[in-house]
């Protein structure tokens, strides 16, 4: 069926497959970036939930040994105490009325915190402009989810402007540059039998997905999550390395019918603690754990591997979507709770 592009016109009604094989221009993205003061910042704090908090996650991880101050993703109605006037708050919102995050904005205001909004539109835009707030603006008409590079590369830029960060923006200008190459045999036009989207999709049809990565990819395996119950209504759930050997790994011992798949996500920039880990783990929970789909991560940087392996979960969700028989950008049940709250 994956091999039938008349089969998936008929359920990507809102041109997914498109926008996912035009992330990497994203990434070429220019923003203008409002004033904001750097000096004497001793923390960052990046208030966001679902695919808004994905950008902040992203950079966090990529740019842990760079960043001068401590990165923090918030996913709450409420901010910690610790922010204060020395406490950049980045408000991220791509709807602009994620009522988690207009509760936060309401806080760093209160606590004197340098505010900062990023949104394409809605709720947020409206209080940049009543209240002069700076705003970076997102380009608008995505889903959250598939408008991460877009947040990433704005965040670079701010950044880098801040001084907190050298470079980074053209770094992602270049990767944007090698992704298309590298990403071009996961796209409908190539046959499953040489698609490895495809053949991952396939094998993990019919079965809740359980998502490994280790400290280069823990990210992306949120991200694959996200993507997988998003896009294709589907049950998924991810953990990390090497956290899961200290708990998780002996949860699958029992119950012994367990309906579901395991993807490993192995970087080759990862620790050498790391790759010994998931040969162990592999051979001691043989039996007990799915034998596990393993996604080698390609590129030369630890930049590269993270993109490449989250274009990779974005195609995979996509073609789990077409074998469930969805179209993969709705996103009804989440509308309608936010319905029902509103209320």
């Amino acid at each position: 069926m994956l091999d039938d592009q008349s089969f998936i016109s008929r359920l990507d009604n809102g041109n997914a497959l498109g926008i996912v094989g035009g992330q990497p221009s994203q990434l070429g993205q220019t923003y203008q970036i409002p004033p904001v003061d750097g000096h004497g910042l001793a923390n960052i704090v990046v208030a966001g939930m679902g695919g808004s908090a994905l950008g902040g996650l992203f950079i966090g991880r990529w740019l842990s040994d760079k960043l001068s101050v401590p990165l923090i993703i918030d996913r709450d109605y409420n901010l910690p105490a610790f922010v204060g006037p020395d406490t950049l708050v980045i408000v991220s919102s791509y709807s602009g009325n994620t009522e988690e995050d207009l509760s936060e904005l309401d806080q760093a205001i209160k606590a004197g915190a340098r505010v900062i909004l990023m949104s394409s539109n809605g709720e947020l835009a409206k209080r940049a402009k009543e209240q002069s707030l700076p705003i970076i603006n997102i380009p608008s008409g995505f889903q959250p989810r598939l408008a991460v590079l877009y947040e990433i590369k704005a965040l670079a830029s701010l950044f880098d402007y801040m001084d907190l960060t050298d470079g980074a923006a053209r770094e992602l200008e270049q990767a944007g540059e090698w992704l298309p190459q590298h990403i071009s045999g996961w796209t409908a036009e190539n046959d499953t039998v040489r698609n490895q989207a495809k053949q991952i999709a396939k094998e993990i049809l019919g079965c809740a997905v359980v998502v490994y990565g280790g400290p280069t990819l823990g990210m992306q395996a949120f991200k694959w999550k996200i993507d997988i119950n998003e896009n294709a209504k589907h049950a998924a759930f991810f953990y990390e390395l090497p956290e899961m050997n200290h708990n998780e790994f002996l949860g699958w011992k029992n119950p012994r019918d367990k309906l579901l798949k395991v993807i490993q996500l192995q970087s080759s920039l990862d620790n050498d603690r790391i790759a010994r880990r998931w040969e162990i783990t592999n051979k001691l929970l043989s039996g007990q754990m799915p034998s596990p789909i393993i996604v080698k991560a390609q590129g030369e940087t630890k930049l590269e591997q993270m993109l490449w392996t989250q274009l990779l979960g974005d195609y995979v969700s996509l073609y789990l979507a077409f074998l469930n028989g969805v179209d993969p950008t709705p996103v009804d049940m989440i509308e309608k709770l936010k319905k029902e709250l509103k209320a």
